[in-house]
């Protein structure tokens, strides 16, 4: 699961990015209210990892979703809200952040 603030840029980005990698299923939402797809208790109940962008997110997250984070591991990726969707610089700091952990649960190609 990935989470940034509206998810319009960063998330979506992410989960379009990582969707076809083998062992991987992903989703993506925001925090705010006006988000894409706001983020609720039932998709995180539906994830094991959750990947938030800013620190700031994550504090928004455990205040908002406290009970329904147990057994969830939250990993923030310190990506700011400054590209654009799909944006070259954005996928490889995704890559650089978000790898090691998918790695560590599942088979992924080599990259």
């Amino acid at each position: 699961m990935f989470v940034c603030a509206r998810n319009r840029l960063r998330s979506p980005t992410a989960e379009q990015h990582f969707a076809g990698w083998p062992g991987v299923e992903t989703a993506s939402a925001g925090l705010r209210r006006d988000a894409d797809v706001p983020l609720g208790p039932e998709l995180l109940e539906w994830a094991d990892l959750v990947f938030v962008m800013e620190r700031r997110h994550r504090a928004q997250l455990a205040g908002r979703f406290g009970l329904a984070l147990r057994g969830r591991r939250v990993i923030c990726l310190e990506i700011p809200d400054r590209f654009a969707f799909m944006a070259p610089e954005l996928i490889e700091r995704l890559e650089a952040r978000v790898v090691p952990h998918l790695r560590a649960r599942a088979p992924l190609p080599p990259g």
